[in-house]
């Protein structure tokens, strides 16, 4: 499995009715569960900053990655961005190889 890290900025719209982002979150976890049963959350954040939230889930490929934002836009993300990983070990080993 790969590790991403999803940072997610919520449309305009979206953030009129925070009381119940709550419940709009579960629906969405629901929903990447149910069309990506392979990804494995590990941490989920609300941010204050660009990004409205970040996660860090587990994945097996990056069309699956690419689903996950999908599915984060089609449920009011303004942007949602997964981003490869790379641990820090395998980086290190990497750059010493240039």
């Amino acid at each position: 499995m790969k590790t991403f890290v999803l940072m997610t900025k919520l449309a305009p719209e979206a953030c009129k009715d925070m009381k119940n982002r709550g419940q709009k979150g579960r629906a969405w976890l629901e929903q990447v569960k149910e069309k990506c049963p392979d990804v494995k959350f590990i941490a989920h954040y609300a941010l204050l900053g660009p990004y409205d939230f970040m996660d860090i889930y587990e994945a097996p490929d990056d069309d699956t990655a690419a689903k996950v934002s999908m599915i984060s836009l089609d449920n009011g993300a303004f942007t949602s961005e997964s981003w490869p990983t790379i641990p820090y070990k395998r980086f290190i080993e990497l750059a010493g190889e240039i």
